[in-house]
């Protein structure tokens, strides 16, 4: 009985781990709401307003904070390593005698008259190579969620699209100076500081490419 209850147990806590998501490398705010303007007491009638004034001949990007910005992914990461190595060693060794005493058994003689020839050889060679390439493209309007002491801006965002059940979800937040934002409200994703770029899928799609809780858990405690 305490074996069976303690195999239920086992399986319900295999069951629990299995249903805990996979941790998100986005761990910043992906949103933010504009703050409100600061009204001055001083009013004095005319139409410029210092708090709530936007220059004219000013490019009319993100500055604020709930201000919106375009980032353009262009990720194109390759790495490749080589490795080659091998080694060679030969050895010999060769011993001979011989020995003619009288009254010597005939075992013994054999013995004394015996010619020994060694040799070694140890070979060994290793050849590895790894390739790897990564190409991430396309769009996302960020939010500015805070802006720094220097002017920096820090933004997040978050797209959700559903199509026929399938949840995809993509994130992306970092650090931008304002001075790389191009005409448009734009800005490249490689101009993007700490950036975190993280795509999701929820469905029966990312049911079929993700490997049973049973498996993972076997894989994880085999020794082989």
């Amino acid at each position: 009985m305490k074996k069976l209850r303690l195999v239920c147990w086992s399986f319900l806590l295999l069951s629990l781990t299995a249903c805990v998501a996979p941790q998100s490398i986005v761990t910043q705010p992906t949103s933010a709401r504009a703050q409100p303007s600061v009204l001055t007491g001083n009013n004095n009638g005319a139409i410029f307003q210092a708090a709530t004034a936007k220059m004219l001949f000013e490019e009319p990007v993100a500055r604020r904070i709930g201000d919106i910005l375009v980032v353009t992914i262009e990720e194109n990461l390759t790495a490749v390593n080589k490795a080659n190595s091998s080694t060679n060693r030969d050895g010999g060794l060769t011993l001979s005698g011989s020995a003619d005493i009288p009254y010597m058994p005939a075992a013994l003689g054999k013995l004394f008259n015996a010619t020994a020839d060694i040799s070694t050889n140890n070979k060994f060679a290793g050849k590895g190579e790894t390739n790897s390439t990564n190409t991430f493209k396309g769009s996302i309007a960020v939010t500015v969620i805070d802006v720094f002491a220097n002017g920096n801006l820090s933004i997040g965002g978050e797209k959700q699209v559903v199509v026929n059940g399938y949840n995809n979800v993509l994130r992306f937040t970092g650090v931008v100076n304002p001075n790389d934002i191009k005409a448009g409200n734009t800005i490249s994703s490689t101009r993007v500081a700490d950036a975190r770029i993280e795509q999701v899928g929820q469905g029966a799609i990312s049911d079929a490419n993700t490997m049973g809780w049973m498996q993972r858990f076997f894989l994880s405690v085999w020794p082989f």
